[in-house]
């Protein structure tokens, strides 16, 4: 035997039970995620506001340098009509009247401002025959002529009419020409600076709102302040007007039946391949095709709104297809299937319930369509477009044919030209350019509302 005793077992500790997590609480994974997803919409809220911000930032810019365009300097002075001049038989026939030309009228005009700033008192250091001949416009000049053409009986009188004044002494007061400016420019001068401040002292010189900008022609180089765009609207109106008479119809009947009549075949499926791929090509392509066929093949005539009209119908198809076709699968099939059952044929099915229902998405495309092509530049360039018209198109379908320009082309043209007049009416363009795709836009939103139905 022994001393020692035995001891008994020494108990085993219960292995320790797990944390429990609480859902109310976070864990550093959890923070870790939290965190990222808050910096995600960091970003995009940053991106947002990068969007925005350049977006303000040009419309800004636009509207800064263009608004200024739709506003012109006039000068209300006695002009007198001098007989010896502009009809030296004095017979008042309006077909020898003709025969004097625009620089006749010219001589009134600067006789008329010096005795203008003579009856006045104007004494201006320096101001001489050049500063007086350079003041009005040479659309002034053109406009006076008219003027007494249309009315012989004007001739040995004094009127006093708006006199259009030149883009320098019209940049005096939009910030362009300064005192500063006119001491070191060609075409201007200090006295002629001062003699435009004193006129407008005594309230001959005022800047009011021009319509000729929106409805005239376009001009030379030597006259950029009364530039307009009448032709370029007219052959924009034009244009789009046989985009839609042709696209919608053409592009429609083509989604419809690719969508809903088309068997599933290589074919078919080559030729929806081809037409995403067309969506995605250059619109300058498209230019080049337009001059190839329809200028040098076909023998239409160049800048002619019925060319540009064929080549953005081409550029518009795939859009409106693409549109279509999409707006014809949103219909549920169900009201494919419920016409059917009720004994309706597939023609029948498709034009009095899916195309119904499909209508707000088309029209969507359709505008979004058009508004893409009204903002078109490098295919308009490539049949001609750019050049240089005076005179309006005729009324359709004559019109068609006739030589005009478009809004793009036009903005194009005026900003390579050296006068910043012409640049201030680019982007006055701009602005008239926007203001016809802001009411597309509003006329497509309109349209979806009003054939939306709920189903």
């Amino acid at each position: 035997m022994t001393d020692v005793t035995s001891q008994p077992p020494r108990p085993v500790d219960p292995p320790a039970a797990p944390a429990r997590r609480s859902l109310l609480i976070e864990d550093p994974r959890t923070r870790r995620r939290n965190a990222a997803e808050r910096r995600f919409r960091a970003y995009g809220v940053v991106a947002i506001a990068l969007a925005m911000g350049a977006l303000v930032f040009l419309l800004f810019t636009i509207f800064r340098d263009g608004t200024s365009a739709f506003f012109q300097t006039y000068a209300r002075i006695p002009i007198a009509i001098e007989a010896q001049v502009v009809d030296p038989a004095g017979n008042r026939d309006p077909a020898e009247m003709q025969k004097v030309l625009t620089m006749g009228y010219g001589k009134l005009l600067d006789n008329s401002l010096a005795a203008y700033v003579e009856a006045n008192g104007i004494e201006i250091e320096g101001l001489d025959d050049r500063d007086l001949s350079s003041f009005f416009s040479a659309q002034a000049r053109a406009d006076l002529r008219n003027a007494v053409l249309a009315n012989p009986e004007l001739v040995g009188t004094v009127i006093e009419a708006p006199v259009m004044t030149s883009s320098r002494i019209d940049g005096m007061f939009k910030g362009r020409v300064s005192r500063e400016s006119a001491a070191i420019d060609a075409k201007t001068s200090v006295a002629q600076y001062d003699l435009a401040m004193a006129m407008q002292e005594r309230g001959d010189l005022q800047t009011r709102f021009n319509w000729d900008f929106v409805t005239s022609t376009d001009s030379s180089d030597n006259r950029p302040e009364a530039a307009g765009l009448g032709v370029a609207i007219l052959g924009s109106f034009y244009m789009m007007l046989i985009v839609l008479v042709l696209s919608l119809p053409i592009g429609v009947a083509a989604s419809i039946y690719l969508e809903e009549f088309a068997p599933k075949n290589r074919l078919t499926d080559l030729i929806e391949v081809n037409i995403s791929n067309l969506a995605a090509v250059p619109s300058i392509v498209f230019g080049i095709l337009g001059l190839a066929v329809f200028i040098n093949f076909a023998g239409l005539p160049r800048s002619a709104p019925i060319v540009g009209g064929l080549v953005l119908t081409l550029m518009t198809l795939p859009t409106i297809i693409i549109s279509t076709r999409a707006a014809l699968k949103a219909v549920p099939p169900s009201i494919r299937d419920a016409a059917l059952g009720v004994g309706a044929s597939r023609m029948q099915t498709m034009f009095h319930h899916v195309l119904p229902l499909a209508m707000p998405g088309i029209l969507t495309g359709t505008i979004i369509g058009l508004a893409q092509a009204l903002g078109e530049t490098a295919p308009l360039l490539l049949i001609g477009m750019v050049a240089f018209v005076t005179t309006y198109p005729s009324a359709p379908p004559e019109g068609f044919l006739d030589p005009a320009s478009a809004l793009p082309v036009q903005v194009f043209n005026w900003t390579q030209r050296a006068d910043p007049a012409f640049f201030e009416r680019a982007s006055g363009a701009i602005i008239v350019l926007l203001v016809f795709l802001l009411a597309m836009n509003l006329l497509a939103i309109t349209l979806r509302r009003k054939f939306e139905r709920r189903w």
